[in-house]
């Protein structure tokens, strides 16, 4: 739990971040979705929240924006509970496809979608959540979101939702044909519409870490103690995220940054630190992964500069901190069986 100075340190390091990168990487920005939103292209909101409740937010973080790609998340934790583990890898993966996320492509092998943050999996997951008719799947993720982010007002923005079915013939052509392969049942329109509500609802960026930092806190939210998910698995979801979450930059991102993290094109970005935070991004300008290019360089600067990738030595992270934990303070001397006089070893002191 983070003191009064912790939190001090917190709140300075991450404005220095956020001033750094407003004024940085508008030469790697290489689309907007949609487009109008190159109008709002200076918006950058960041928010933080700790697994004690203890929030930070900064720039545009109250700035309501569509889930997107986001809600696959949220579509794969509930199609996990309602079917299991095993009962859902039987229709859906966990392997990073290495295609954009749009591309028709299957694990031919297993004859499903390669994992659930591509629009093929994302489908399929819609499809194995429990329900008798879409209005009730959508009910049901819905409340799965609002209990998430501790907001039971969110909704799906109908304007988004129009836009969206209006656009998604590519949707509608992999649904028929994953359904022409067995990887798919029922009604494919009524499936999409399902999917495209949950991606066209609206929420800022202290809602985004407050549903990051539920998943950190083992699925309890922070702030309200609502239980959104199983603790058992939370560890799918966010191993899932980690490996596949950013798109074609997925790979990069584990290696660069290693925190799992899910991007979708409305410029959101949902971050989770298992065990200490959550994380909500928002800034518009995509790079060509499809993924805001002020949120993607913010994290990669939290994670090299203040030891945030989730194989650092939490010795070695200055997050909430000035310096890092001194090796030769860290150590600890033990008894062995052998008594008083045997060597003894080492631990480093953990945060």
């Amino acid at each position: 739990m983070p003191d009064a100075e912790q939190t001090a340190i917190v709140h300075e390091q991450t404005a220095q971040l956020h001033a750094k990168h407003r004024h940085l990487g508008h030469d790697q920005v290489i689309s907007f979705y949609p487009p109008r939103m190159r109008a709002q292209a200076h918006l950058f909101g960041v928010a933080y929240t700790h697994v004690d409740g203890t929030r930070w937010n900064f720039g545009d973080w109250d700035y309501p924006f569509p889930l997107q790609s986001i809600a696959k998340v949220f579509i794969h934790a509930l199609a996990l509970q309602d079917n299991g583990r095993e009962g859902t890898l039987r229709h859906v993966g966990v392997e990073p496809s290495g295609d954009p996320f749009y591309e028709i492509t299957f694990d031919e092998t297993n004859n499903r979608p390669f994992n659930p943050m591509i629009n093929a999996g994302a489908l399929v997951t819609t499809s194995l959540i429990h329900g008798d008719t879409r209005d009730e799947k959508v009910a049901r993720l819905l409340q799965m979101l609002r209990t998430f982010s501790g907001n039971h007002r969110l909704q799906v923005d109908e304007e988004t939702l129009a836009r969206e079915l209006e656009s998604n013939d590519r949707n509608l052509a992999l649904s028929y044909l994953m359904r022409s392969l067995g990887m798919l049942t029922g009604d494919v329109y009524d499936n999409l519409v399902v999917y495209l509500s949950a991606c066209s609802v609206k929420v800022t960026g202290r809602e985004l870490a407050d549903m990051g930092a539920t998943l950190a806190n083992g699925g309890v939210h922070p702030v309200t103690g609502q239980r959104a998910l199983p603790r058992a698995l939370v560890r799918d979801v966010a191993t899932v995220m980690l490996m596949c979450g950013m798109y074609t930059a997925a790979g990069q991102w584990a290696y660069d940054v290693g925190i799992p993290a899910k991007s979708g094109v409305s410029g959101g970005l949902l971050v989770v630190l298992p065990n200490r935070f959550g994380a909500g991004f928002f800034s518009p300008g995509l790079d060509r992964h499809g993924n805001s290019v002020r949120a993607v360089n913010m994290c990669r600067d939290l994670s090299n500069r203040l030891g945030l990738h989730v194989f650092a030595d939490s010795a070695d992270t200055t997050f909430g901190r000035r310096e890092p934990v001194d090796a030769d303070q860290a150590l600890r001397r033990e008894p062995t069986s052998a008594g008083e006089g045997a060597p003894r070893s080492p631990r480093r002191q953990r945060s």
